[in-house]
């Protein structure tokens, strides 16, 4: 697979992604470690400024933009690899970015028009612009479907009417991709779902926030409440291969099979920082690593690792743009909830290992619980996802009219070399 030079201010040559990636380490490290105390920060709200300005000054959002619109190529191995060392350092930035690269970029890239992609990107790489997502709805999240936000063809213009909470990055991005359902003569709303394009720096598609939210975690992240009362350009509407449904379903099951890159640096941290911890502290005269539950735990945080590490190369392979992925709601959901799971469960395990001394928000281990439960809820709750996947799983023994489960996962292509 090529991988494509991008051409950094900051570095001032064509670097390869190694080159790129490490100059990107060395920025969170600066940040965080060197300017800043990530600790103290990370116990208040938003992010200093020059903390955002030290991340972005070598856009590590280019990675997720085509080549030709001046980006890395959009490289899914590469998207990863940002999101995992940006994990590494705070969940909250990963998160920025993944919001920023899978609910915005990569939709833009696959379905928004011409007319409007160049500019855009142009805004991100020289103007270090940030995008975001609203589908969910106070009265409606997990039943997207349902949700009340409308839109009517007003002119050249699409007109948008509704509410919309928890998106990440409220108040905060210069763009929001708005879904919406089409209201007709009548004031029923059609069943479909379309995207579009709201620019904050136009006050016509200005979206006023009329809450933000006290989140439990994520400090860095605002989210809210939103009053949408728009009108956008008819360019801005993202245009679908079939329709708006597979759209958001594609969108939503690349973003899910991508949070693995968003483990990867964090489950590693937590390894860090359990095996530094274990290996430091004494109790009765040895170190806790010595003990057998704690190396149970350590076993785990490895296996879980390793399992975020396999997941990582499974993105890499399937989740690229030219895929459709409307269809694989089975790998999707299972790469989501697996991972999520994962990182929830070591995030527990190092606050248990780390006692009284990890139980703040200006610790690690502390702060990795309450940062890493959302992941469990957003973008599909697990519950309804693993539902979802018994489902899909059973479904397809129907149809190959098959009752035996071991059966069925020993022919099934993503489960035969386990089963």
């Amino acid at each position: 697979m090529s991988i494509a030079s991008y051409l950094s201010k900051d570095i001032e040559t064509s670097v390869e992604f190694e080159t790129f990636r490490d100059a990107f380490r060395e920025k969170l490290h600066k940040a965080f470690a060197m300017r800043g105390d990530f600790d103290e920060i990370s116990t208040q709200r938003g992010l200093p400024p020059f903390m955002m300005r030290e991340i972005q000054s070598v856009t590590p959002l280019s990675v997720f933009i085509p080549e030709e619109y001046g980006g890395r190529g959009g490289h899914v191995h590469e998207c990863q690899a940002i999101l995992a060392a940006a994990s590494y350092e705070s969940l909250a930035l990963s998160l920025t970015l993944g919001i920023n690269g899978a609910l915005f970029l990569q939709p833009l890239t696959k379905y928004g028009s011409e007319s409007i992609k160049g500019p855009i990107f142009d805004r991100f790489l020289e103007e270090k612009n940030l995008g975001g997502l609203m589908i969910t709805e106070p009265d409606y999240g997990t039943d997207a479907l349902s949700m009340q936000t409308s839109y009517t063809e007003e002119d050249d213009a699409y007109h948008l009417e509704g509410t919309k909470h928890w998106a990440g990055l409220t108040g905060w991005a210069d763009f929001f991709l708005v879904a919406a359902r089409r209201q007709g003569a009548d004031g029923a709303l059609g069943r479909d779902i379309d995207f579009f394009v709201a620019d904050m720096n136009r006050p016509e598609q200005m979206i006023e926030v009329e809450e933000f939210y006290e989140n439990l975690g994520l400090y860095m992240i605002p989210y809210g409440r939103n009053h949408v009362d728009i009108r956008v350009p008819t360019a801005h509407r993202l245009q679908p291969e079939s329709t708006g449904i597979k759209m958001m379903l594609d969108i939503l099951h690349r973003s899910r099979i991508e949070f693995p890159g968003m483990g990867m640096g964090f489950l590693q941290r937590i390894l860090d920082e359990a095996l530094e911890h274990c290996r430091e502290r004494f109790v009765g005269g040895k170190p806790l690593i010595e003990y057998d539950q704690v190396r149970q735990r350590i076993a785990k945080l490895q296996a879980a690792y390793t399992a975020c590490s396999a997941m990582c190369l499974h993105t890499s392979e399937h989740a690229h743009t030219d895929n459709n992925l409307a269809g694989e709601a089975l790998s999707a959901n299972a790469v989501k909830t697996v991972v999520t799971d994962l990182m929830q469960d070591a995030a527990q395990s190092l606050l248990q290992l780390t006692g009284g001394t990890g139980y703040r928000l200006d610790h690690v281990a502390g702060r990795s619980v309450v940062d890493s439960r959302p992941f469990q809820i957003f973008e599909g709750s697990n519950d309804v996802l693993y539902q979802q996947i018994s489902e899909s799983v059973l479904k397809s023994m129907r149809s190959l009219e098959e009752k035996n489960l071991y059966a069925f996962l020993s022919d099934y292509e993503m489960t035969h070399r386990a089963a």
